[in-house]
């Protein structure tokens, strides 16, 4: 009785795995939301963190309009992605657009330095075309990305995105958050690594997995919902949920054209040219990660061309509004991996739940009051299943002495500069009295270690491609 049962729950549910079907409302609202929820703070953090940075060395960057463009176009980006396609202007995957984590210290960095936003924006201009170029040779370019360099890339983009998740678990270790904490007299359950934020991490992820492994039909599907609205509650129930932001948000806001300026320097252009050369090789492995994860394939030269084309171009434009740099979101493609549902109409109401709150400042502010433990605690088995599709990819080669040694090296350099502060000091110290540089020590310090030792990714990529193109080629087994 139970396996006919089950039998007609996955017949109900059999819209949800077709790239055009036609599921119910009902089906697609909690299966958007849950994507919402896993996007919402990628496409928020990274304009608080950057408006801060411009306005501690003394800028006004208005960081409620930065965070809105963010989502408004995170959402159009999403939408180019899905329908784009037909003009070659979009990859036609089951993907999720927003700001990007992997920009954010290098735009700290520039947003430090200059006081604003502008020159970041100016940079994205070329940035996108760097993306365009990348998209228009794929197919050259692919050759030197086989499943082995793609798999060792989505490898190294989960293990980058764990301390992301540790971190929200425990709370949050900005010190603005510490600060807003005394300034208000909250508990002692909101200070970062408390046993509170533990706690309620720990109860959000044990229902997302349990869901996961006992759950059926819906439920199983919407685990990280479930949990998080779980995970909500008992935060609630700590006192950790501040709505504060509700009162002081606006109703309705639509975003206007170069409302922060642009500005071009070769100071902010050349490392976020090379993040977007990284990021476009990066989001092939995004794209084979949702393909892989949710259709049982690799994409197609004409997927990964138009997907990447419409990535530069949609942050060209996106500059001019004021958005912060986007790209696929992993978590996301985490979760199309766990719950294999790619039907383009999930993903396009969840899309208009983004565009609905950047069009709504309340709606948005709504869902920053989830608290970061809560998220952490929702968000870490997908973070998991993205090094565990690294890894799928992986095995599909034979593992020989010579991919291990690819795939191995190239983490551990990767992994190891970025988890080593300083460590390129000295040698770009070298590098800039050597060539008698005009620009300051600081910032071409900051420069190369923004690019190459912010996140393991950069370089795990470069020496994959470069070891795998170097080491000699494994001899084919004889009968």
């Amino acid at each position: 009785m139970s396996t006919e049962k089950e039998k007609r729950n996955r017949k109900d549910n059999s819209e949800l795995f077709k790239w055009d079907g036609n599921p119910s409302l009902g089906q697609m609202l909690p299966l958007a939301a849950q994507h919402v929820l896993a996007a919402v703070v990628g496409c928020v953090t990274p304009a608080i963190l950057v408006a801060n940075a411009a306005n501690n060395a003394g800028g006004n960057v208005n960081m409620g309009l930065l965070i809105q463009v963010s989502l408004v176009f995170a959402a159009l980006s999403t939408f180019l992605q899905l329908f784009g396609n037909k003009i070659h202007l979009g990859s036609g995957l089951p993907v999720i657009i927003g700001v990007s984590f992997a920009y954010v210290p290098t735009m700290t960095a520039i947003a430090a330095q200059a006081q604003n936003v502008d020159t970041i924006l100016g940079a994205m201009v070329i940035g996108g075309i760097v993306a365009i170029i990348v998209g228009l040779s794929i197919k050259q370019i692919r050759k030197v990305f086989p499943p082995l360099v793609i798999g060792t890339v989505i490898f190294a983009i989960g293990l980058s995105l764990y301390t992301t998740a540790i971190n929200y678990m425990a709370g949050n270790p900005s010190n603005t958050y510490e600060v807003i904490v005394e300034e208000q007299g909250k508990t002692a359950a909101l200070v970062f690594g408390s046993w509170q934020n533990w706690l309620v991490a720990f109860i959000t992820l044990g229902i997302v997995v349990a869901l996961n492994h006992y759950g059926k039909g819906l439920f199983k599907l919407a685990s990280i919902l479930i949990g998080l609205v779980c995970g909500y509650v008992v935060a609630l129930c700590f006192g950790m949920v501040d709505f504060s932001a509700l009162s002081s948000a606006g109703w309705f806001q639509i975003p206007k054209p170069f409302e922060f300026g642009m500005r071009f320097e070769i100071s902010a252009i050349i490392p976020l040219a090379i993040l977007f050369l990284v990021n476009s090789i990066q989001a092939m492995g995004d794209f084979s990660a949702t393909t892989s994860g949710g259709m049982d394939r690799l994409p197609t030269d004409k997927e990964l061309n138009g997907g990447i084309i419409g990535y530069g171009i949609s942050n060209i434009v996106s500059s001019c509004f004021g958005c912060p740099p986007t790209a696929t979101f992993s978590q996301n493609v985490g979760i199309v991996g766990s719950t294999k549902v790619v039907a383009r109409k999930v993903f396009a109401m969840a899309a208009g739940i983004l565009l609905v709150a950047g069009m709504i400042p309340k709606f948005s502010a709504l869902l920053r009051t989830i608290p970061q433990c809560v998220l952490g605690g929702a968000v870490a088995s997908v973070f998991a299943s993205i090094a565990m599709t690294g890894i799928k990819l992986l095995v599909t080669e034979k593992l020989t002495f010579r991919n291990t040694t690819v795939a191995g090296l190239s983490i551990a350099i990767g992994m190891g500069v970025s988890l080593s502060d300083g460590c390129l000091n000295q040698m770009t110290q070298s590098i800039h009295s050597a060539l008698h540089m005009s620009m300051s020590l600081e910032n071409f310090q900051s420069i190369i270690n923004n690019t190459f030792a912010s996140s393991p990714v950069v370089l795990a990529t470069i020496f994959a491609v470069l070891l795998n193109l170097a080491l000699p080629k494994d001899k084919p087994e004889t009968e």
